[in-house]
């Protein structure tokens, strides 16, 4: 299992570079492939409530951040980013950060946490966040240009963490 904590700006080098790698593949994240290293470390370091790293064997493999979905009224409802370093796949690194990520919102007070935009065709992401809790609640028709495959669906998940007081 990857140790996961907190990001520091040491570990932007190795973020950016997880970052750089899963936005060129233009198949998961609606970053596109030319978003600079400034714009990146803006999105995953400076705007999120807390970005973290999964380290496996001290080399970082993953990255997540927690941010509010909405600000004012809808601030209790937290979203997510995850990244997985390519030659990181499919061992598990994933599924501890979505696992670490509950517990983190739970704790940081956040009531539920929403996807606004999990590419249909990524059916690896789609298990893991069903196999965690997750609900579709929407489909977004056409919503992401997929680098391949061209305007594909882009689903909405949700899962309630707290109830609000």
């Amino acid at each position: 299992m990857p140790t996961i904590r907190r990001a520091s700006d040491a570990d932007f080098d190795a973020i950016w570079e997880i970052f750089h790698q899963v936005a060129q593949g233009g198949d998961t994240i609606a970053s596109p492939p030319e978003t600079t290293r400034e714009e990146a470390y803006q999105a995953w370091m400076r705007t999120p409530t807390a970005t973290y790293v999964a380290l496996a064997d001290a080399e970082i493999v993953g990255t997540y951040y927690l941010k509010p979905n909405q600000e004012g009224l809808g601030s209790h409802v937290c979203n997510a980013g995850y990244l997985v370093k390519s030659q990181a796949r499919r061992q598990g690194i994933g599924r501890a950060m979505g696992l670490h990520s509950l517990q983190e919102a739970r704790e940081l007070g956040f009531y539920a946490m929403q996807f606004n935009l999990v590419v249909s065709t990524n059916q690896t992401a789609v298990r893991l966040w069903q196999d965690l809790g997750f609900s579709i609640v929407g489909t977004l028709p056409k919503a992401f240009n997929h680098k391949r495959l061209g305007f594909v669906d882009a689903l909405v998940m949700y899962q309630l963490l707290n109830s609000p007081t």
